[in-house]
């Protein structure tokens, strides 16, 4: 899935001073003013609450949480279940009654403010600083809305359903810690009613060519509730993986680096805890590699079989299910028939887009065509095999989702049948609908593709100063999709570093589609406000170590992808870079693939001789002390030349400006070593790097020195735009600042 939508990542923002600019607004909505003190005072900044309500009424004063504060529960509303009516329906099932939510909220208000509230149902006697949960059939609040009340000492919430309940529970707890970021026990006194523009407010994880460990996953889903998203779609096949293990289909999954039946279970219920439903997704019949090669049943495999002309030049004709062979489309109805179960959420998403439109000249697909009655044409054929999946989905009682393309491709005979949704990731802003007859779910603008071929980043300002998310009927929602291309084995952590931004936005924006009432920086000091939930599990942290051994190495040898992941490139595509020292494995991209040579340094070497080429690896920044070592035999000179890239700051082969070695901190300065590499031989350069200074050497002999550092980027090498001209070998790091006699022995 690609779409070519640049964006930027914005730069640092001045917490301190938004952050006391918005305490001080907050301070003057509550002390009374005289009339022209009121004429000049500032406009009271937004509420701290993310996304912010739909109907907010300030008043003056503020509530106190004590330590006798009870959590009061209607008698009526205590096992409630509220599931909506038919099947299919969003935001889906709510699992939890309001005693359960009660239950929760106690450990969450214990977490945030040190107190420990009673539950109780004595809710005629509510005094201040109780909280009241009630259920009530009010259609105006709509399946998720809610009315929040903390006008009269009580705080009171009352919803249609507990879907409800759980999003007032979060504007309660977000304005505990925002509010009174000391004692987090005081909260403004406000009315509102607050209901969604959107019932669908998606994040989505490309699980099939990247494997998400399961405490991030559980982060997320707490994240994803905090702020009323309800829907965490797990794309959890690709043509380089598959996720899902299944004792049915040996082979077909690593049970390592993917989830059975119980992790899903664990994950559901987790999930529903925060009112977030689990969405499953396929990709079927296209980026299906590892699908195809476990059963045999792609366009490459059998007798007569499709060739490299008849797809995409840089895949194999098996990145395609056979959608011919009755074999074939038996098998995925098995596999999605298998997992439908396994799910609970409305949607159940096949993919089924980016189809290769020469793949109607394969003469097996001719042959096809020509002797069925009830196809004519490849889009007929797609179409065909989208509907025949979607009648096993709607079988287990949900709605087919599918990404948008198939509607590009001519089919005169079959029309995708009316109930499919469409993921409409193609060329426009997320505005108005653009599948005529379908309901969608606008994911297009906001792509998260961190990679140096795709390079796509959401445009953080445009959604948050100019989106305006659509109201249309058909227009179910909007979502954020994580793309892992070329970043297979990238940590969880850098992934989030970049979503979580664009997240919050999303948030704000899907629930409140009203215009924006301030700058992004406004919303950023907002969202360091209000920080991260209750229960968040910190990210692991590596332990330093200075043990002399490398943390990280890459020889760039031949080496197979590890087990759980399959190759699905044509020759000379997504090149293999292995970590032979750590965890943190490498991928080129499909255009522009570096070049292996047998005359390396030390065995194999990888020639580059593009901007596009460069290796995809995803790991976070490591703070001084560092060392980074690297046998370079350059080719030509450039421009800028990049060796090891982040957002933050790059190590440069050739400096911009100077053309000698180098490091940059983006935004802030460049830096040369006063030392250039000479071309057409191997040199071995080796950068330390201690806090605010770094030490340069070529083949073991100092040659510079700047009275300057930078965290060791480690997203990639090479950028889109600066990479390398020629042969890379032994790329190594340390955990720590090497020796000059350390140095001098790397050879």
């Amino acid at each position: 899935m690609r779409r070519r939508v640049r964006g930027r990542i914005p730069g640092p923002v001045p917490l301190i001073l938004s952050l006391l600019s918005l305490i001080a607004g907050f301070i003057g909505a509550v002390v009374d003013v005289s009339p022209a003190s009121a004429a000049a005072a500032e406009p009271v900044p937004p509420v701290p609450v993310i996304p912010r309500p739909t109907d907010w009424t300030s008043l003056d004063g503020t509530v106190a949480l004590t330590p006798g504060t009870r959590i009061l529960v209607d008698p009526t509303s205590r096992d409630r279940l509220d599931r909506p009516a038919g099947r299919a329906e969003f935001p889906g099932p709510a699992h939890r009654t309001t005693g359960q939510l009660a239950t929760q909220l106690r450990t969450e208000i214990e977490a945030v403010t040190g107190l420990a509230p009673r539950i109780a149902s004595d809710t005629a006697h509510a005094g201040p600083g109780d909280i009241v949960l009630a259920l009530r059939d009010d259609t105006r609040l709509g399946a998720e809305g809610y009315a929040f009340d903390s006008s009269t000492g009580p705080v009171r919430i009352r919803a249609a359903s507990t879907h409800g309940l759980f999003y007032g529970t979060r504007t309660l707890l977000q304005l505990l810690r925002a509010t009174d970021p000391d004692g987090r026990r005081t909260l403004p006194r406000a009315r509102a009613t607050d209901a969604p523009a959107q019932p669908v407010r998606m994040v989505h994880l490309d699980a099939g060519r990247k494997y998400w460990t399961i405490p991030y996953l559980k982060n997320l889903i707490r994240r994803m509730g905090d702020q009323k998203l309800n829907t965490l779609l797990m794309h959890l096949s690709e043509s380089e993986g598959f996720r899902l293990f299944s004792p049915r289909f040996p082979g077909l999954a690593d049970p390592a680096h993917s989830y059975d039946r119980a992790d899903i279970e664990e994950l559901k219920a987790f999930a529903a805890r925060h009112h977030v439903q689990l969405m499953p997704g396929l990709e079927l019949p296209g980026h299906a590699t590892a699908v195809s090669e476990t059963f045999g049943i792609g366009f490459g495999s059998g007798p007569d079989p499709c060739t490299a002309a008849h797809t995409h030049s840089h895949l194999t004709p098996d990145w395609i299910i056979d959608m011919t062979s009755e074999k074939a489309v038996e098998k995925t109805k098995e596999i999605v028939a298998e997992f439908a179960d396994w799910f609970d959420a409305p949607l159940f998403s096949i993919g089924a887009e980016e189809v290769p439109g020469q793949l109607a000249d394969c003469p097996r697909v001719k042959n096809h065509l020509a002797s069925s009655p009830d196809v004519s044409t490849l889009g007929d054929l797609l179409n065909r095999y989208i509907n025949t999946l979607d009648d096993v989905v709607t079988s287990h009682g949900k709605r087919t989702a599918v990404y948008n393309g198939s509607e590009h491709l001519t089919a005169p005979r079959q029309q995708v049948h009316a109930p499919v949704v469409f993921l409409t990731w193609e060329g426009h802003g997320g505005a108005e609908p653009q599948i005529p007859g379908h309901d969608e779910i606008a994911i297009g603008p906001f792509y998260v593709t961190p990679n140096n071929y795709h390079h796509l980043y959401p445009d953080q300002s445009w959604m948050y100063d100019d989106w305006q998310p659509s109201a249309a009927a058909d227009m179910l929602g909007s979502g954020l999709p994580n793309w892992a291309d070329y970043n297979f084995w990238a940590e969880d952590g850098y992934f989030e570093q970049q979503m979580a931004g664009a997240r919050a936005i999303l948030a704000d924006r899907a629930w409140n589609r009203t215009p924006t009432p301030d700058a992004l920086a406004g919303f950023r000091a907002r969202a360091a406000l209000i920080g991260d939930p209750p229960g968040i599990t910190p990210a692991p942290s590596r332990p330093r170590v200075d043990d002399g051994r490398p943390s990280h190495r890459w020889t760039f040898d031949d080496a197979p992808y590890p087990k759980g992941w399959t190759w699905a490139g044509s020759p000379g595509n997504t090149l293999y870079a292995r970590d032979v020292a750590g965890d943190l494995s490498g991928s080129s991209y499909i255009i522009n693939n570096p070049t292996p040579v047998p005359d390396g340094a030390g065995g194999q070497a990888w020639r580059f001789d593009s901007d596009r080429d460069g290796v995809g690896l995803g790991g976070l920044d490591v703070a001084e002390p560092w060392t980074v070592s690297v046998r370079v035999r350059p080719t030509a000179r450039t421009a800028d030349q990049v060796l090891l890239s982040s957002a933050a700051g790059a190590l440069k082969l050739q400096q911009y400006g100077t053309g000698e070695v180098g490091l940059t901190r983006y935004g802030t300065a460049d830096h040369s070593f006063g030392h250039t590499l000479p071309l057409d031989r191997w040199t071995r350069l080796t950068w330390v790097a201690t806090e605010g200074h770094t030490t340069l050497y070529a083949d073991g002999k100092e040659v510079g020195a700047v009275d300057a550092s930078i965290p060791l980027p480690l997203r990639s090498v090479g950028t889109e735009k600066a990479s390398l001209r020629g042969d890379l070998d032994d790329l190594t790091i340390w955990d720590e600042a090497l020796s000059p006699r350390a140095v001098a022995g790397l050879g």
